[in-house]
């Protein structure tokens, strides 16, 4: 192409960008309907959207360029890329080397695992929307840093409607207009790199707000500038009233959440301080100046013990490094036992915080995870709402945060559109259905809206790429308790910042751009990511089936899921075990969709025995054994070994130069360890894989995430057996190793 050529082909893309480009109302469309069709949202497994793509994304390439070129000419700007100095030999062997060291990096990428292919059953991760890339590409081009509007006039403005929009998912009233000045109570929400750091600030604010009573109170009592506030009176959780520096320390520290957030704004009002004198005070007496040990030291000494959080035992790594960042100590975080669901024990959580309550320590937070990463389960947090309402009558509170990193997302799936949903077309009908969660799960998930603060991650369950946390606050005042502000950066709160709020400085607007243009077509109610995750909990459910079935009476191994029957749960009789078993083997399992659809609508038993099966999502976690001529395995050893073998020959454990895998299948794999389960917990599940009691040792078992809407509603059908054909081949064959390796004898069959 000629150099004209270059300047004609350029100018028609700018033209075609400036037709098409929106003139409504910039960042509405979070408040208008999404798109209907699957096939729309994403790339596709095997790229079949990849022309839609190369489009989209030359058209974020033409419009920064044009935004480029436009500022520049209203000032007569010169360019400084001639064509001259395209000519010269020097730039070409630059653009030539570009795009070598692109190619090898390319070349290099072929070697990641496919993520998007039917057959990555893996991790937390499946493939990115088309408009998530899109919106994430197009406004990387800009680089805008989300740490202050000065540096992101857009994106700062895309990450306050992200974080409105989440607030809404997650069961949150998110005013239509304005109200400040109001006493309404507004949420509030906004992006972060990923869950940890969200859980962390989580955490932060609730350390912060226990604390605040106490410094308000000791600045009043030694203070002159504080002095008008003496009479200052609080509403307690118990009911009744008191004067703020007449309660005790333990009083201070079990203030009502939402009256510690008003505190300050208070008694600035009714007592004539002004907020330049309480901020000084704060900067004097607060623990987020002062440090945890001043603040024991100096103003709590009648309280001998740190606060403590409270999560369960398959809580995420990230609280207790989050408790170490902050001082507590990793052992401030108490563990709460799990069942056999792997579900928070709510009677072993009451013993905990009983305990707190008679020794006098304070509980900052109690975390429920929505979606353990592992198993995929749900813990009540109904019943801990429930248990904090019974605390409180006894004057003690603590705020509930919700870890819905994982889970949160499918929160959609209750959510009701704010338009109709469009009926499909003729020719377009979706064979996966969307399904929804068993009745526990939903009674949950009813109850989000009681939580203080969530964490959500759009980089899991909202197929958003990298990095793209989110925390999200019930009460949106809850924030200024962990505000830090730079003079160089913000300036006196003219723009409305996000920045200022949370644990990062710097981070990209092109994470919350993915967020914006993926929920603006993707709507996270019933019709968007409701649909899209209903249909990946189907498939879930099939894919458990599945394992059911993969290995007959006579193998020579067995598939144990973590997930019990829905029979086994239920304490059935081993005859109604066996019975299930048979149905879901012999009814479920070897339909296409649209015959197990109508199977179910004459079938009402089979269908709630699907809904209950599998996870409280759509994690199914599993291990395998062996067996000899001498019958099962019952070394946990070997077993684990033999698990470990199978979890190396389905995943990528070492760099690759470029070759594209040939796995048949991606699993990963975790452990469940005695120290965090407890050896009742593994034994249990022990038992169920035919070994013999532990002593110590965990089991190895591998995991799989089903993400994929799409894998039994191929153009083939129901491809999850040939997926899981990949298993198979690979159990057998490790089978035959571990039993030669330790010289057994194989196993012939009945």
């Amino acid at each position: 192409m000629t150099t004209h050529e270059s300047k004609e082909h350029f100018a028609k893309v700018l033209s075609a960008f400036h037709q098409t480009e929106q003139k409504n109302d910039r960042f509405d469309l979070l408040n208008a309907e999404g798109s209907p069709s699957l096939a729309g949202w994403f790339i596709g497994p095997m790229g079949e959207n990849a022309s839609v793509m190369q489009r989209l994304v030359a058209k974020a390439v033409a419009a920064n360029a044009s935004a480029r070129h436009e500022y520049g000419t209203q000032f007569h700007d010169p360019v400084y890329v001639t064509d001259a100095i395209k000519a010269t030999q020097d730039y070409k062997s630059t653009i030539n080397s570009l795009e070598a060291n692109l190619d090898q990096m390319l070349d290099a990428l072929h070697g990641s695992i496919p993520l998007s292919s039917y057959r990555n059953q893996s991790h937390m991760y499946w493939d990115c929307t088309m408009p998530g890339f899109v919106g994430y590409f197009a406004a990387m081009l800009y680089n805008q840093n989300n740490v202050a509007a000065e540096a992101s006039p857009v994106t700062t403005m895309l990450e306050i409607e992200v974080g409105k929009d989440l607030c809404r998912m997650l069961g949150y009233t998110v005013p239509e207009t304005e109200t400040s000045g109001t006493d309404t109570i507004v949420p509030w929400g906004h992006i972060t790199c990923d869950g940890s750091i969200a859980n962390a600030e989580s955490m932060w604010a609730a350390r912060n707000l226990s604390y605040l009573p106490v410094s308000l109170a000791n600045a009043i009592r030694l203070e002159p500038e504080m002095a008008a506030a003496k009479d200052f009176v609080v509403n307690l959780v118990q009911g009744g009233s008191a004067k703020l520096v007449e309660l005790d320390n333990w009083g201070l520290m079990n203030l009502g959440i939402d009256e510690v957030i008003n505190l300050t704004p208070n008694i600035e009002k009714k007592c004539g301080i002004s907020a330049d004198t309480i901020k000084a005070m704060l900067d004097k007496y607060s623990v987020q100046n002062i440090g945890l040990a001043e603040m024991h030291r100096t103003y709590l000494q009648d309280l001998s013990q740190l606060p403590v959080l409270m999560a369960p035992s398959t809580r995420h790594y990230s609280w207790p490094k989050g408790a170490a960042l902050l001082g507590l100590g990793a052992n401030h975080v108490i563990s709460t036992h799990v069942d056999l669901d792997g579900r928070m024990k709510i009677d072993h959580l009451r013993e905990n915080i009983e305990r707190c309550y008679q020794d006098r320590r304070p509980v900052l937070e109690v975390v429920a995870v929505m979606g353990t990463t592992e198993e995929s389960s749900v813990d009540p947090l109904a019943d801990i709402i429930a248990l904090r309402e019974e605390y409180r009558a006894k004057g003690m509170e603590f705020s509930v945060h919700v870890d819905g990193a994982w889970g949160g997302y499918f929160a959609s799936i209750l959510r009701e559109p704010r338009f109709p949903e469009p009926e499909i077309e003729d020719g377009a009908v979706e064979h996966t259905p969307a399904m929804v969660m068993s009745d526990y799960v939903t009674r949950q998930y009813q109850a989000l809206r009681h939580a203080d603060t969530q964490t959500v991650d759009p980089h899991k369950a909202g197929f958003i790429p990298y990095p793209a946390g989110a925390l999200c606050y019930r009460n949106g005042a809850m924030r200024e308790l962990i505000a830090f502000t730079a003079p160089v950066v913000y300036h006196g709160g003219v723009d409305p910042n996000v920045g200022v709020y949370g644990i990062e400085g710097s981070k990209p607007g092109a994470a919350a751009a993915g967020v914006y243009l993926s929920h603006a077509l993707i709507r996270p109610d019933k019709s968007g990511y409701g649909k899209l995750l209903g249909k990946c909990i189907f498939n879930s459910k099939r894919f458990y089936g599945q394992l059911l079935d993969l290995a007959g009476e006579n193998e020579c191994f067995k598939v144990v899921p973590f997930q019990r029957l829905p029979a086994q749960k239920q304490g059935k009789s081993d005859a109604e075990v066996a019975a299930q078993l048979a149905l879901i083997r012999n009814e479920i399992v070897p339909r296409e969709n649209d015959d197990l659809l109508e199977y179910f609508m004459s079938n009402p038993e089979a269908q709630e025995v699907f809904r209950e099966m599998g996870s409280d999502q759509n994690i199914v976690t599993y291990a395998l054994n062996f067996r000899s001529a001498d019958g099962w395995n019952t070394d946990v050893k070997l077993a684990n070994d033999f698990n470990t073998a199978i979890f190396r020959a389905l995943s990528i454990g070492t760099f690759s130069s470029g070759t594209v895998p040939t796995n048949p299948m991606f699993v990963t794999s975790s452990s469940f360890e005695v120290g965090d389960y407890g050896q009742c917990f593994v034994d249990a599940f022990g038992a169920r894989l035919s070994l013999a009691p532990t002593n110590g040792a965990g089991i190895n078992f591998l995991v799989s995430t089903t993400q994929d809407p799409w894998v039994t509603a191929t153009d083939k059908g129901n491809w999850l057996p040939i997926v899981l054909e990949g298993l198979k081949k690979t159990a057998l064959e490790q089978t035959k190793l571990i039993v030669d390796a330790n010289n057994l004898r194989p196993w012939k069959g009945a």
